[in-house]
């Protein structure tokens, strides 16, 4: 039985020319992957909600619905939660560069860059209060004096802990989108 799904001598269709969805510079992206530290997290809250649905099934089952309605809210909160972690980190589009944070968003534009480098300082292990040395990506705007750098990212984040060679990667690339935009 032939598969020619498989096989490398079919010919090539030529009428899947449309652009790839990273063609749209529009449209905001991340540009690196989140880190298994963060998609751990969200995996295991995620496996906890599953389990508080479930005690809400059973709790609909054998008691009153408004106990099943109030364990329902924690688990709809957790996933909230836990989607939300997943969305943190740096996204750049052709409008700007925009930090996700847990609790809020900051959008900046180009325009109002004037430098997006790498420095060697004190940085935030796995967002906890304790520091180490580490590399981080800086945000140097307009209307803010250097010293007042905003953190993009670190290599001891929730995306880049043990991983040094993606957050070298991932700073050229946030480096290499202000280098393009910021001409344009």
């Amino acid at each position: 039985m032939p598969l020619p799904f498989l096989t490398a001598d079919r010919a090539i269709e030529t009428a899947d020319d449309l652009a790839l969805p990273f063609d749209d510079r529009d449209r905001w992206r991340r540009p690196y992957r989140p880190g298994p530290w963060r998609v751990g997290v969200a995996a295991l809250c995620l496996l906890l909600a599953s389990f508080v649905l479930f005690a809400a099934v059973v709790i609909a089952a054998t008691a009153s619905m408004s106990e099943a309605g109030a364990i329902l809210g924690i688990a709809l909160a957790v996933i909230v939660c836990s989607l939300r972690l997943l969305r943190v980190g740096v996204w750049v589009s052709a409008r700007g560069l925009r930090r996700v944070g847990f609790f809020g968003t900051r959008t900046t534009s180009w325009e109002q860059i004037v430098a997006v480098r790498t420095v060697q300082q004190p940085v935030r292990w796995l967002g906890l209060p304790r520091t180490v040395q580490g590399q981080a990506l800086i945000l140097v705007r307009k209307d803010r004096g250097g010293q007042d750098a905003p953190v993009l990212l670190t290599t001891h984040n929730a995306d880049f802990l043990a991983r040094p060679g993606s957050f070298d990667r991932a700073a050229d690339t946030v480096e290499a989108w202000f280098a393009e935009n910021r001409r344009a």
